[in-house]
């Protein structure tokens, strides 16, 4: 092992847009669609609409960040900055949980579609299966990767197509709506906004593709360039696919009465749609799409790890050092892997709550760092536009997120609640680790 750089620059701008919409999992609005339909009474393409207005205003900040620093690290970096380590340490612990966590929701999911595929097989053993060749793959560089994840992206969205005609045929002979044409799936009746803003606080973990993006400048060509471009394509690129394929399900099933368990809905979804053939095709391109997220996510969890072990919040001889023929942060790839296996003994629900947490506390840290970057330390404060970019549009997404945050469910606020209990403690244990260092030091 030894200190080098995780990889060689070498991704271009659509190989770093492609590991975003990867790390998506774009037909992910699928699984979630029976629990958010749930949440908003039928309303799921609304609720993205607020969730998908709402992560473009951060990737501003983010694509506003990442073009004055080269650094990876995404919320982490940025609030370190900007706030100083100390803030740093607290948001990338928070942001910590739902970047280890993302790899173990693609377990899960993985582990339910193969089990429904191949069901003489039992569910633990297919997640053992996928977390062990996720973490052998992420062992080898980047660049490989990036090309893989091209193949099991496009694949999976192509089926999405004729998921949609399937849809369009089947609304016309009478199924959901009476008509293909109609806004109901926006506006059904029920005019109530606080289950629309509990439902897309939920879907914001589906766009969380452009913040990992921003963990990779250090593989990226040109990355003050590259980095924010691809930020705003891939917020821009999962928001169109979410909206889209939600739409349509709205249509085929405006409530979840059909539904034995909305929670895991994909199957039975698929299987109304187009029959027990379509079912089983769709959820084998379901597990490509799964298995390219998986990927994808893997990556950007254990890049984080390893900017923090450089940074000496956790051990930097561990999680620091590079493998020197891998060129990996290989310590942080197994500890992802391990992570991933406990989807064994969880449900999806709790997992994407708990997700949906870190990610706002990420989020909302991001744009509260481009005010004290840009108007508070650089002091660009003068004319309308540094006024409105600076002060103004920071703040309004700081209070949409704050919106969203607070409108999570109870139980996910408790886990993170929990999760940053554990932070202070390790940050406390730290500051008194180095205190006595130096006492001992001193003598």
């Amino acid at each position: 092992m030894e200190k080098a750089q995780v990889c060689f620059k070498k991704m271009s701008l659509w190989q770093v847009v492609i590991l975003g919409v990867a790390y998506m999992t774009p037909m992910v609005v699928f699984d979630t669609f029976g629990i958010v339909s749930g949440i908003t009474d039928g309303r799921v393409p609304l609720a993205y609409i607020l969730a998908l207005l709402a992560m473009l205003l951060t990737a501003f900040s983010y694509a506003r960040f990442s073009r004055k620093t080269e650094k990876s690290g995404s919320a982490y970096t940025y609030t370190a900055e900007s706030c100083g380590a100390k803030a740093g340490f607290f948001v990338g612990w928070c942001s910590l949980l739902d970047y280890i966590l993302l790899p173990l929701v693609n377990a899960l999911l993985a582990g339910i579609y193969l089990e429904a595929v191949i069901p003489s097989v039992p569910y633990w053993m297919w997640v053992t299966l996928f977390a062990g060749l996720v973490t052998l793959i992420n062992c080898f560089r980047i660049h490989f990767l990036a090309n893989l994840s091209l193949v099991l992206v496009v694949a999976p969205l192509l089926l999405m197509l004729l998921f949609i005609y399937l849809v369009i045929r089947g609304v016309g002979e009478g199924q959901g709506y009476e008509h293909v044409l109609t806004l109901a799936p926006l506006f059904n009746g029920d005019s109530s906004i606080m289950p629309l803003i509990a439902g897309a606080s939920i879907l914001c973990f589906s766009f969380l593709g452009f913040d990992a993006v921003t963990t990779m400048s250090h593989e990226t060509r040109d990355p003050k360039r590259t980095i924010p471009r691809a930020v705003m394509l891939t917020t821009l690129a999962g928001g169109i696919i979410f909206l889209t394929a939600s739409w349509f399900i709205q249509l085929y099933f405006p409530s979840n009465i059909r539904f034995n368990n909305p929670d895991e809905a994909l199957p039975e979804i698929v299987l109304y749609v187009g029959g027990a053939l379509f079912q089983s095709v769709f959820l084998c391109a379901q597990i490509m799409n799964t298995f390219a997220s998986g990927l994808a996510t893997h990556a950007s969890a254990l890049r984080l790890i390893h900017i923090m072990g450089r940074d000496g919040i956790f051990h930097k001889g561990t999680f620091g050092q590079v493998h020197r023929k891998l060129g990996t942060p290989l310590y942080a790839v197994l500890t992802i892997g391990f992570i991933s296996l406990t989807a064994i003994a969880l449900d999806l629900a709790t997992v994407v709550s708990m997700v949906s947490f870190g990610a706002l506390i990420a989020f909302t840290a991001v744009n509260f760092s481009v005010f004290m970057k840009f108007y508070v330390h650089d002091k660009q404060r003068s004319g309308f536009k540094n006024i409105a970019l600076n002060l103004v549009l920071p703040w309004l997404s700081v209070m949409v997120m704050m919106g969203l945050w607070v409108n999570l469910e109870m139980s996910a606020l408790t886990c993170g609640c929990i999760w940053l209990g554990l932070g202070v403690l390790l940050f406390m244990y730290k500051k008194l680790r180095k205190q006595s260092i130096v006492i001992s030091n001193a003598y």
